[in-house]
């Protein structure tokens, strides 16, 4: 094993060969200068005698100087052997401190990855002679990056500490424990494959051990784990015998599908697994290069007063125009693209494309536009979208921003500030899918909206149910109450529409009135609704959509386009 000390690299080996020879050269020098000692001391020291006690004439002078000079010899000898030998013990311990960072995480005190990667090998080949199997972990912490952002880095490793005591508090005391990354673990152990069934125990203790609530510099830190779990005796996802690589491959993409699945939970690793990462891995690649090259475009779906038919604006939902998925629905594309980070990059292509359509639409019409749960914690998020309105140059009165109530209660001073801001600048604000989320009264009146949507969740069935009847009855009367004007989505049958014109004037939108449409479908439609020479008219959507023209519309809109694309079929819990 090398290790690095003071710019130079020596082996064990090395160093032990040096030490030996050494030691013996040093002991060679000393065993000869107390040989010469005591021969030169049998001559000197009678004479010495008898020149004291005057009996004789003295020493001879040469053989007195050599015995001096070679007291001299073993004195220094000696000092010179003391100090070989802290020479070699220093190097020995900075070989081994040297050795030990080449091969530990210096936060947590496990191994790196690399040393890891060693010892599974090892340890796959020992259990594979005894007819044992070995289970791999790869553990990884959710939402660390939270942490650190909102509590500084010295807590972040602080709470990295204790995470990695908890994990190897809960594992068997012969597990190897390694850290792979930032907020990564993995550890392997043995395991008897007639009593494998201990090991969801084990993970199951294990995911518990990390939720519990951490108390760092009197902060309390809530933290969970998703985990990936592997075997040494299932094939690998080249179908071959794992090695310590693979089996961390493995692992990893069970991790990854826990997270997808909710987080804080254990899954075994499956083969259909490889295949869901493959599709991932192609969406997350699709996306990157999908933003810069324009592929994702907004579409518009209608808004329209329910009493009066007229149409009052569009919301804004984006697509996804793939070259090689075709039409995908943000419904796939949306959390991978908040995973990766490029939710933001994302919207703002979005949106710059919106502004620029919605502003040769009539001034009357508003645009309606959804934000990610991500952009709302971007402190710059308000600055970027003025920008946005000054490139584009549309009246900030005609933007209408949707907020999903869900991300309320992740910030509510930080939603607070960007609502504040938004409104400076004229925005209107909307809480979007009202009676989905944990918002109180207390909020809504605190929080300066501008209008209230009901989820479609209660619209689409209020027919057949009567508890969401009640539900959106309940929701349009409190915003008659707070006066906040209300919109409904969902809306898919004249029979709904009947039931909802009762609240008055409300907004409405849903494929009653017709399939969301790409900018081109909208302005060529805005045209024949519109009379140039009457511009106070209002645009009356006369004769809305029945069932069977939204069917058409459809089969129109993908004999143009491909189907969306569907994800893979999800796996289940080991």
């Amino acid at each position: 094993m090398k290790a690095t000390l003071s710019g130079n690299t020596v082996t064990g080996e090395e160093t032990g060969e040096n030490a030996r020879q050494v030691d013996v050269v040093a002991l060679g020098i000393v065993t000869a200068a107390i040989l010469l000692f005591v021969a030169t001391g049998s001559e000197v020291a009678p004479s010495v005698m008898d020149s004291l006690m005057e009996r004789g004439p003295g020493p001879d002078n040469f053989m007195l100087n050599a015995f001096l000079l070679n007291i001299a010899i073993i004195i220094f000898g000696w000092s010179r052997y003391r100090q070989l030998c802290e020479e070699i013990q220093l190097r020995k311990a900075a070989e081994k401190q040297a050795r030990q960072l080449a091969e530990t995480d210096p936060l947590t005190g496990f191994l790196n990855r690399r040393s890891f990667n060693e010892c599974v090998d090892r340890l796959i080949d020992s259990a594979e002679a005894s007819g044992q199997a070995v289970a791999l972990m790869m553990i990884d912490l959710d939402n660390f990056k939270q942490v650190n952002d909102f509590n500084g880095h010295s807590t972040g490793d602080l709470l990295l500490r204790e995470c990695a005591q908890r994990i190897s508090q809960s594992l068997p005391k012969s597990a190897l424990l390694g850290r792979i990354g930032g907020d990564e673990f993995a550890a392997a152990f043995v395991f008897d494959k007639s009593r494998a069934d201990t090991l969801n125990q084990t993970a199951s203790s294990l995911v518990k051990a990390i939720g519990e609530s951490t108390q760092i510099n009197a902060i309390s830190i809530e933290v969970t784990a998703s985990i990936g779990m592997a075997r040494s005796d299932v094939p690998g996802v080249d179908g071959n015998r794992p090695d310590a690589h693979a089996m961390l491959e493995m692992a990893d993409i069970a991790m990854y599908h826990a997270k997808r699945q909710g987080r804080n939970d254990f899954f075994w690793f499956e083969g259909l697994m490889a295949d869901e990462m493959r599709f991932r891995t192609e969406l997350e690649s699709g996306i990157r290069q999908g933003i810069p090259r324009g592929e994702f475009v907004p579409y518009y779906e209608q808004q329209i007063d329910v009493q009066t038919g007229e149409l009052t604006g569009f919301e804004m939902l984006a697509r996804w125009n793939s070259p090689h998925f075709g039409i995908v629905s943000p419904d796939i594309f949306i959390p991978v693209a908040e995973d990766i980070g490029a939710i933001g990059d994302l919207s703002e292509s979005v949106i710059r494309q919106a502004l620029e359509d919605a502003k040769g639409w009539d001034s009357r019409l508003t645009l309606a536009v959804n934000i990610s749960p991500m952009q709302l914690r971007d402190p710059w998020f308000s600055q970027k979208l003025l920008r946005l309105l000054v490139e584009a140059n549309f009246p900030p009165h005609r933007l209408e921003i949707e907020i999903t109530e869900s991300c309320l209660h992740q910030n509510i001073a930080q939603a607070r500030s960007l609502i504040t801001s938004l409104k400076n600048q004229g925005i209107k604000i909307s809480l979007d899918d009202f009676g989905t989320g944990y918002s109180s009264l207390a909020q809504l009146r605190s929080l300066p909206f501008d209008r209230i949507k009901i989820d479609r969740s209660f619209v689409t069935s209020l027919i057949e149910n009567k508890d969401n009847a009640a539900i959106v009855h309940a929701i349009a009367m409190l915003g008659q109450g707070l006066k906040l004007p209300v919109t409904v989505e969902g809306i898919e049958t004249g029979e709904v529409l009947q039931h909802l014109m009762q609240y008055g004037s409300i907004k409405g939108q849903g494929y009653y009135y017709g399939r969301p449409r790409p900018a081109a479908e909208i302005t060529e439609w805005l045209a024949e609704l519109g009379n140039p020479a009457k511009p106070d008219m209002p645009f009356l959507i006369r004769k809305p959509m029945t069932a069977n023209d939204a069917e058409r519309a459809e089969a129109g809109a993908t004999a143009k386009t491909e189907e969306p694309v569907e994800v893979p079929q999800r796996v289940g819990n080991g």
